[in-house]
C-alpha cells in the first residue's frame, strides 16, 4: 500500500503465506472455459482508434515492432522502453483516466514513438490478441496485487482474461513488490505449458513511479519473464 502525498510505500499486507490453495483449480477453469464477456462500446471506440496508429506506424516501418505496456500508470515505463527501442512503438494501456493524464509529468526523455491510452485490458488484450498484432515485448509492471485472499480472482493470473496473455506477444516481463503474485503467476503459466523464469530484479534507474518507492522504502521487487515462441 503506497502513501501517495509523503511517497513512502508500506509493505503488502496479506492473509496468505504462499501461493493460493485454489490457484489450479482457478487456472485450469479459465483456460478450459471461453471468455465470453462482451466488449464495451469503449473499448470497441479505443481499439480502433489504436488500431489506425497501429497500421500507420507498420505501414512507415514494415518491419517495425510493438511493444505493449500494461498498466502502465502515468507512463513513465512506456516513455523509458520507447526510449530504449527507438525502432518500436510503445503502446501503454492503464484503466486510470486520472493517470493517463499525468504523462507530461515524465516528457524529460525526448521520444515520440509512443501512444499512452486509457482502457479496459479485459477487452483490450482480447482484441489486440485477435489482431495478430507483431508485439515482441509484453511489460506488466507492478500491477494491482490485489493481496487478500478472496480477491486471487482479481489478480491477472486469476483472471478470466489469463488465457489471452500468452497470446499478446512473443514474451512477457512482470515485476512485483509481492514475491507471492510473481510466483502464483509463474504456476498460472506453467499450467498453461509455459516455462516462466523468476529472479530477483535490481537497476540503477528505476522504470515506474512505483518501483522508485518501493526501492526507497526498502523493499525488493521480484521479476518474472516467459517465452511465448
Amino acid at each position: 500500500m503506497t502513501d501517495a502525498l509523503t511517497g513512502n510505500s508500506r509493505a503488502i499486507t496479506t492473509n496468505q503465506n504462499g501461493i493460493h490453495d485454489d490457484l489450479e483449480k482457478v487456472v485450469v477453469k479459465h483456460l478450459a472455459t471461453p471468455f465470453r464477456k462482451p466488449i464495451a462500446p469503449f473499448s470497441e471506440q479505443t481499439f480502433a482508434e489504436l488500431t489506425a496508429t497501429v497500421e500507420a506506424f507498420l505501414a512507415a516501418n514494415p518491419s517495425g515492432q510493438l511493444i505493449l505496456d500494461s498498466c502502465c500508470g502515468v507512463g513513465e515505463s512506456t516513455i523509458h522502453l520507447a526510449a530504449q527501442n527507438p525502432n518500436a512503438l510503445v503502446i501503454g494501456i492503464d484503466k486510470s483516466e486520472h493517470r493517463v493524464e499525468k504523462i507530461e509529468h515524465h516528457m524529460k526523455h525526448k521520444v515520440s514513438n509512443f501512444v499512452i491510452l486509457r482502457g479496459d485490458l479485459n477487452d483490450l488484450w482480447r482484441l489486440i490478441a485477435q489482431a495478430n498484432w507483431p508485439i515482441s515485448k509484453h511489460y506488466l509492471l507492478y500491477p494491482n496485487p490485489w493481496p487478500k485472499a478472496k480477491h486471487l480472482q482479481r489478480r491477472w493470473h486469476g483472471a478470466p482474461v489469463f488465457s489471452y496473455i500468452p497470446k499478446l506477444g512473443q514474451n512477457i516481463t512482470l515485476r512485483s513488490n509481492w514475491p507471492i503474485y510473481v510466483r502464483e503467476f509463474a504456476e498460472a503459466l506453467k499450467l498453461a505449458g509455459f516455462e516462466p523464469q523468476v529472479s530477483d530484479y535490481q537497476s540503477d534507474e528505476a522504470m515506474t513511479p512505483f518501483e522508485r518507492k518501493y526501492w526507497a522504502s526498502g523493499q525488493n521487487s521480484t521479476q518474472l519473464t516467459c517465452n511465448f515462441v
